[in-house]
């Protein structure tokens, strides 16, 4: 059975950190770049990071400095630390999975295939 679980998200206060989990079963992520998404209440869904198969990476502006993707393939497991974490990081955080040329970290969001059913992540004091 082909899965993503997101893990490791929870309550942290402003300034605090989280390291979030991507994990994948039943698929090898070896030659995926992953992504990151986060959706906050009545907004839209928006990436926030990816990296490629060959573990190049990108960031949006919002999180760049303060949080750090990185993947393990050994372990099959795609990570997010966020360090610094703001009230306005709030949302519930998703991986999926898209084919792209090895140096490419990112796709259109229609191009990610496999999702995981998200992770809560709130900051608050």
């Amino acid at each position: 059975q082909v899965q993503l679980v997101e893990s490791g998200g929870g309550l942290a206060q402003p300034g605090g950190s989280l390291r979030l989990s991507c994990a994948a079963s039943g698929f090898t992520l070896d030659y995926y770049a992953v992504g990151w998404f986060r959706q906050a209440p009545g907004k839209e869904r928006e990436g926030i990071s990816c990296i490629s198969s060959s573990g190049s990476t990108h960031y949006v502006d919002s999180v760049k400095g303060r949080f750090t993707i990185s993947r393990d393939n050994a372990k099959n497991t795609v990570y997010l630390r966020m360090n610094s974490l703001k009230p306005e990081d709030t949302a519930v955080y998703y991986c999926a999975t898209a084919h792209t040329p090895p140096d490419l970290p990112c796709a259109e969001i229609r191009d990610y295939g496999y999702w995981g059913q998200g992770t809560q992540v709130a900051v608050s004091s």
